[in-house]
């Protein structure tokens, strides 16, 4: 299938981009990433060994859109953990215990 990534026009088919990553340890995920095979790849990784350009040269967009278009299966940006729930003052849990309600705090 015919991509264009950076500018320039790339002829890549699903099996010639597994072959490419066959072998290819993944770098630790830190922004959008691309199943291949058995393995997550961050797309500026896979983007680079296939079109054998520098990262800086395309952006994951172009990457994500090729492997999509490919049948690859692309993953956004990691979610965020969630924020760990404000903790009770002594009086707060105290209270509680006692049976008032259970203070509400918002967060801004």
């Amino acid at each position: 299938m015919r991509c264009v990534i950076a500018r320039f026009p790339f002829d890549l088919t699903k099996s010639g981009v597994l072959e490419s990553m066959k072998g290819v340890k993944p770098e630790p995920v830190v922004g959008e990433s691309v199943t291949i095979g058995r393995r997550v790849y961050p797309v500026k990784q896979v983007g680079q060994v296939v079109t054998r350009q520098d990262r800086r040269d395309f952006s994951a967009g172009e990457v994500v859109r090729a492997m999509t278009m490919l049948g690859f299966t692309c993953h956004g940006l990691p979610q965020a953990p969630a924020a760990p729930a404000p903790a009770l003052t002594p009086f707060q849990r105290a209270a509680v215990k006692l049976g008032a309600p259970a203070p509400v705090t918002v967060s801004v």
